[in-house]
């Protein structure tokens, strides 16, 4: 059979793992279980792997066993689309989140959300929608 035979596979998909790397892995998971509050789907010993939603996860991986590497640069942000952004933003006020942002809206792309940096870095973004088709 050649390539250009070979299918795409046509059936659904099971899960969605984001991975991220980590120098100190227990103060993550501490802060992903306690302040996010994310219940933890499967536990590899040094990655674990985190429930955001239906077939959406997060994964904090050891960066000394990950297949990539910790870095000071973190071009990712993690979003979670929650029913009650201002209520999110009430409890996160009373964490003391590294640069947490004043809550704001962006009508060109229809939500209202805050950001704030987990303990390495990575920009988290709580949100919600504010019109049915954002």
């Amino acid at each position: 059979m050649s390539s250009s035979e070979i299918r795409r596979p046509e059936t659904s998909n099971e899960l969605a793992i984001t991975f991220l790397y980590y120098r100190d892995l227990p103060k993550a998971t501490q802060f992903y279980e306690n302040v996010l509050g994310l219940p933890l789907a499967i536990d590899q010993g040094w990655c674990k792997i985190y429930r955001i939603c239906p077939g959406a996860h997060v994964g904090l991986v050891d960066e000394t066993k990950g297949m990539n590497k910790w870095s000071a640069t973190k071009p990712v942000q993690l979003c979670i689309r929650v029913p009650e952004v201002d209520d999110w933003y009430a409890y996160a006020q009373t964490k003391e989140l590294d640069t947490l942002s004043p809550l704001f809206e962006n009508d060109e792309i229809g939500i209202r959300a805050f950001v704030f940096n987990d303990p390495e870095g990575y920009q988290i973004e709580i949100q919600s929608a504010t019109r049915p088709d954002a």
